[in-house]
């Protein structure tokens, strides 16, 4: 076993297949495109004439969605060989690795408050009022677009 692994668990051969990493990327891709389209589809149910409620969706609904796209892009367009390199000792380093560091905790932050901003707009817009399944789905439409896009 390889001492520059992390854990002592060895990594199964399936994982290393290239048909695995093909269906890795289409299923990450069908899971963003779900998301969207869950809040997409509240959105245009909320401004239809077969809503039956004044509530709709308004730009207080998009930001966390806004933030957990914004999130994903960040975190997608680090190279990850960008990610190993300087030691945080030597002192001739360029410093490209803690840049490329911080910028990833910054994309992963944009993503975590975007699932935590959309969990808060379905609490302080649609529970707390005690509004009826069909207004309260387009809180629930968020949190599983943002939840979709981050697990993504």
């Amino acid at each position: 076993m390889s001492n520059h692994r992390l854990f002592r668990l060895p990594r199964p051969q399936w994982m290393n297949s290239w048909n695995t990493r093909t269906a890795g990327v289409y299923s990450a891709g069908a899971l963003f495109s779900l998301g969207f389209f869950f809040f997409i589809d509240a959105a245009t149910y909320s401004h239809s004439a077969k809503n039956g409620s004044d509530v709709h969706i308004n730009f207080v609904d998009w930001v966390p969605g806004i933030c957990s796209a914004l999130g994903m892009l960040v975190i997608n367009s680090i190279e990850k060989t960008r990610l190993s390199g300087d030691s945080f000792y030597s002192g001739s380093s360029s410093g490209v690795a803690w840049k490329a560091r911080l910028v990833l905790f910054l994309g992963f932050a944009l993503m975590a408050g975007g699932l935590a901003g959309s969990v808060t707009v379905l609490v302080l817009k649609y529970v707390v009022p005690e509004y009826p399944f069909t207004t309260l789905y387009f809180g629930i439409a968020n949190v599983i677009a943002n939840g979709l896009i981050m697990l993504r």
